[in-house]
């Protein structure tokens, strides 16, 4: 373990990969070590996800997800040829399956299309079938851009260019505090110690921590919300093609319930979107006493709560209950049944609320002296995870005089 660098990042995960990554693109020779708390890189959301290259459809035209997830796939595509990695522009329809979802159907595509979204149509009952042959709807868009990765196997392709320019890769270094003693910012970790004079955080799940042990604890908290899956049986994965999304729901910032082909062609369902006990509490009953207080001290939760009761009760039925789950897959799929459907894996998804209860629903960064905050970054931050790198680079040189 160097004992000095010039830039160290905090976390392991592909935005912190991807933006080691870029800074050493710019600035060869620069000193950088990146600390991850677990034995390998990519272990937390880089590793739980479905692999979806979005592209772009859903978020707000002029907001940082909208310029972040374009310029990001197509880099990450770039990437991925560069690399080796296999990666499929599948497609994906969103998918209208009564009237009342019409209207919001029209403003999605009227989103995709001022955030530019390539080859984005509005189809009708026969092109989807001949899409997805199975798949129920009165109206979908598609969006032939939209693609399936495996980000894993690009997080360990970043890895393994960060090491390549110079860069370090410490696992198991868990940090625990930062200091900051003469213009300079001491890492402690499980690992040992670490001087920097400047650092990136990109600690996902534990980012508001990070951001506190700096002294800029900032205004958001970050809230888990676990997303479970169900996997097809190998007999029943004919069902789907690629990938098949509901219309969401505007009160909610969640996809809703969808279907995805990955690039081992196993097919699943999912996910909902329930409150964590814990932040990495990947299954249902694993409880965390420091992350459940920690969240209902937050004043912002108990606002969450109150503004999205029924919703959160209706996500938190379908997954207690296989029966609801199956109900509302069946909207979009008919002839799916329910013994064809196995538990699959969970994800956490990394959310910062505000003080008044608001989902962020936008990327966001914060900066000081010498410390840069990625302060939320979920979905589809790991699309996106080269274009914030490049956005992150940018912001040290100017604020740290690269």
């Amino acid at each position: 373990m160097p004992n000095r660098c010039d830039l160290a990042i905090i976390g392991g995960g592909i935005v912190g990969l991807a933006t080691a990554y870029q800074l050493l693109q710019r600035r060869p020779g620069l000193r950088l070590a990146i600390l991850e708390k677990e034995a390998d890189v990519a272990t937390h959301q880089s590793g739980h996800n479905t692999g979806v290259i979005h592209a772009g459809i859903y978020y707000r035209p002029g907001s940082l997800k909208a310029s972040l997830c374009r310029e990001g796939k197509a880099a990450l595509e770039r990437f991925a040829d560069e690399h080796g990695i296999p990666y499929r522009r599948c497609g994906k329809i969103i998918v209208a399956v009564d009237e009342s979802e019409l209207g919001r159907l029209v403003s999605l595509r009227e989103r995709g299309a001022a955030n530019g979204v390539e080859g984005l149509e509005e189809i009708g009952p026969e092109r989807i079938r001949e899409i997805e042959p199975h798949a129920a709807g009165i109206r979908a868009l598609h969006s032939p851009g939209t693609g399936v990765i495996d980000f894993r196997r690009v997080a360990l392709a970043l890895r393994d260019e960060v090491r390549g320019r110079g860069g370090t890769v410490l696992t198991g270094h868990r940090v625990v505090a930062i200091l900051d003693r003469g213009g300079e910012r001491i890492l402690k970790s499980r690992g040992g110690e670490l001087v920097a004079r400047d650092v990136i955080a990109c600690a996902g799940l534990h980012s508001d921590r990070v951001a506190a042990m700096t002294g800029d604890a900032g205004p958001l908290r970050i809230v888990p919300f676990r997303g479970d899956y169900y996997a097809f049986e190998p007999e029943a994965r004919p069902l789907v093609r690629a990938l098949i999304n509901p219309v969401p729901d505007p009160a909610f910032p969640f996809l809703g319930v969808h279907f995805s082909r990955r690039m081992d062609d196993e097919v699943l369902a999912g996910p909902n979107a329930v409150l964590a006990f814990s932040r990495e509490g990947y299954r249902l009953w694993r409880i965390s006493a420091r992350d459940l207080l920690g969240m209902v001290a937050w004043p912002g939760f108990w606002k969450l709560i109150g503004r999205y009761l029924r919703t959160g009760v209706r996500e938190m039925g379908r997954d207690l209950l296989k029966p609801l789950f199956v109900r509302q897959l069946r909207r979009y799929l008919p002839e799916l049944r329910s013994e064809q459907l196995v538990r699959g894996p969970s994800g956490v998804r990394a959310q910062s609320l505000d003080r008044d209860g608001n989902l962020l629903d936008d990327f966001s960064f914060g900066e000081s002296a010498h410390v840069l905050h990625v302060r939320n970054a979920p979905s589809p931050a790991a699309t996106a995870s080269l274009a914030i790198g490049r956005y992150l680079s940018e912001k040290a040189e100017t604020r740290f005089g690269l």
